[in-house]
């Protein structure tokens, strides 16, 4: 691994642990990194400074246009969702836009069953993709890059994901939109949302289900992970909901600590991002993930826990997988 990006991800500073039934966070903290500057993509699209459309009237499913208006980066999150135009979209890697600029960014469709216009532009949905299918389009779209050196995903992996945590979660979307599953259960993701505030120094969490460890997500400044904290929390959420458990197994952060070492073991990859910087590829034995560093600086990293059902390629149910979580 990078020697910075390892330094980085060794020194993060674990928060004190918050849990709301089967779901526990500890909130992530640095000293490490503060600059560039860059805003987020619901920034952005409030202040108008940000225009994401089909590249052509026609469209293309594995991409999107996008001008930054704006005269400072744009970070774009992987998993981050865009709805409208011909079809919902998720972002397939993390991507910082340079400040004026056009950018085709590489998606995964969201919503199989449409394929027409309901609007000009997409507008941001307020969610991230759950963890899981997060994982399994990370792991394509390794391989993508690995092979072709291209940011695609396999799309078919995800509609399957996407039709499996529907079924889960008991939602008939006329559409198979990922969204629909979000919208039906508000009620309880708000809870959620309450229960784990952000921090003040905070600039990532890393998420257990019933006291093994998901997941982690952080950034390099705390103004833009203040605006991501309510979308990775019902990110992890929504898949905490579906396993239908009310009460966290409780655990000392010594397993947070274990996973963030395995994370630093992993073998690594890197690719020219499709904005500025370079894109850093994971995959350990129980462990995937991602990097985006520029002008050498962490902007965000993901880690994801897989599963014996997902290392084998298995597309584990959400109630099924709970056997396989393992730390």
């Amino acid at each position: 691994m990078d020697t910075l990006i390892k330094n980085y991800l060794l020194n993060i500073e674990l928060g004190k642990r918050q849990e709301y039934k089967n779901m526990g966070i500890i909130p992530l903290s640095t000293s490490i990194n503060h600059e560039p500057e860059y805003i987020t993509l619901k920034e952005a699209l409030d202040k108008n400074q940000l225009t994401v459309k089909e590249v052509s009237h026609g469209g293309s499913v594995p991409e999107l246009k996008v001008i930054n208006n704006a005269e400072i980066a744009i970070l774009l999150l992987d998993g981050e969702e865009l709805v409208g135009a011909k079809q919902n979209r998720v972002l397939n890697t993390t991507i910082l836009l340079k400040k004026k600029s056009e950018t085709i960014i590489p998606v995964s469709c969201t919503e199989a069953g449409r394929w027409s216009y309901v609007s000009e532009e997409f507008t941001d949905s307020g969610t991230v993709m759950s963890p899981h299918i997060r994982m399994l389009k990370a792991r394509s779209v390794s391989a993508s890059l690995h092979e072709s050196r291209e940011y695609k995903s396999d799309q078919g992996a995800v509609w399957n994901a996407i039709g499996e945590m529907s079924e889960e979660a008991g939602v008939s979307s006329s559409t198979g939109a990922m969204k629909d599953v979000f919208e039906s259960r508000l009620k309880e993701l708000d809870e959620y949302l309450k229960a784990f505030k952000c921090g003040p120094d905070q600039k990532g969490m890393l998420v257990l289900f019933d006291g093994a460890v998901v997941g982690l997500d952080i950034v390099s400044r705390e103004a833009a992970y203040k605006e991501l904290h309510a979308k990775l929390v019902k990110s992890y959420a929504m898949e905490a909901i579906l396993q239908k458990k009310e009460n966290a197994a409780k655990s000392k952060n010594d397993k947070a600590k274990a996973f963030i070492k395995e994370a630093s073991s992993c073998n690594e990859k890197k690719y020219e991002s499709v904005g500025s910087g370079w894109d850093y590829r994971y995959e350990g034995k129980k462990v995937v993930g991602s990097a985006l560093l520029y002008q050498k600086k962490v902007i965000h990293m993901a880690f994801f826990r897989i599963t014996e059902g997902e290392k084998v390629g298995s597309m584990a149910g959400y109630s099924r997988r709970r056997g396989f979580r393992t730390d």
